[in-house]
């Protein structure tokens, strides 16, 4: 199975509710910004979003289940990792970091923060958001209230249910001999192009998704999809399924209001790739080797 950022840390286990507060490990948020203790930004970053990394960083423990005192906006138990209990937090836009701390981005934390408490992380994120949007039932409109053995807010009038959004999005990488078909978002650093995604529609299968997107944004057709592997990913809250696939036939024709440029690179030169904290690094390097070491595809 193949191993990426966010994935739950084998020695992890979920609870919603915990009887006894002790010490923890803390998850807190000022909006997308993790609390941490942190070193110098001195370390090289793989990541065109990152200007550099920090030579290391931590995560608060501590004793006090009320260290935040009325700072907290919201505060939920994640569960115990290697025995220790965690929690998450959220505070105000605001809020100033505690002396010896310093607010920082997951992007920036990647490779630096311990593996398991980075995995957390994205987890605390994405129920931070879910919970912070969902306050209020979509149906009535009546406050909505936790539940204490399930992570669900419950609205106490109508008894609508909302529980966390998982968003899942396909992606594709495209191959023909020799070839990959990569293309940059508007929304990317300069010079950066990735694999093809696109957001699942209701009443659609994955294979069918996959089909649809590559035809809009690239208007290609393509072939046999092949499952590489999923990953979830907190910016905000979606599953990335990712796949590769072959051309059949068609021309590059881009969708103007989503693709900035696409091309088909050879796969000993390629252009600037995405961190390796995403599935479509992972996706590209594995198919490209693969691509390289077969003589037949080069």
């Amino acid at each position: 199975m193949i191993q990426l950022p966010f994935s739950r840390p084998a020695d992890f286990e979920h609870c919603v509710s915990c009887e006894a507060p002790g010490e923890a490990h803390w998850f807190v948020f000022r909006s997308d910004q993790l609390l941490v203790e942190m070193g110098p930004l001195e370390r090289p970053s793989d990541d065109p979003r990152v200007r550099a990394r920090p030579a290391w960083a931590r995560l608060p423990l501590q004793e006090n289940h009320s260290w935040l005192g009325s700072a907290a906006l919201r505060t939920m138990y994640l569960g115990l990792l290697n025995g220790k209990q965690c929690w998450t937090a959220e505070v105000s836009k605001e809020a100033s970091a505690p002396e010896g701390m310093s607010w920082e981005g997951l992007r920036t934390l990647f490779t630096v923060l311990d593996d398991a408490q980075f995995a957390l992380a994205g987890r605390a994120l994405q129920l931070i958001e879910w919970d912070r949007t969902h306050q209020f039932c979509g149906r009535c409109g009546e406050r909505t209230e936790p539940h204490r053995e399930e992570r669900v807010r419950i609205c106490p009038a109508c008894k609508l249910s909302a529980y966390p959004r998982v968003a899942p999005a396909v992606m594709a990488l495209v191959r023909r001999p020799g070839e990959i078909l990569l293309a940059r978002s508007p929304h990317f650093p300069p010079g950066m192009y990735s694999a093809l995604a696109g957001f699942v529609e209701p009443g659609e299968s994955l294979e069918q998704c996959l089909a649809r997107e590559v035809a809009e944004e690239v208007g290609v057709e393509i072939a046999r999809p092949r499952y590489f592997a999923s990953q979830s990913w907190p910016f905000p809250h979606s599953m990335m399924i990712a796949f590769v696939c072959e051309w059949v036939s068609g021309e590059i024709k881009r969708q103007e209001s989503e693709i900035d440029d696409a091309k088909w690179f050879e796969v000993l030169q390629l252009p600037k790739l995405p961190s390796k904290i995403s599935i479509a690094r992972k996706l590209i390097d594995a198919v490209v080797e693969e691509m390289r070491g077969n003589t037949n595809d080069v």
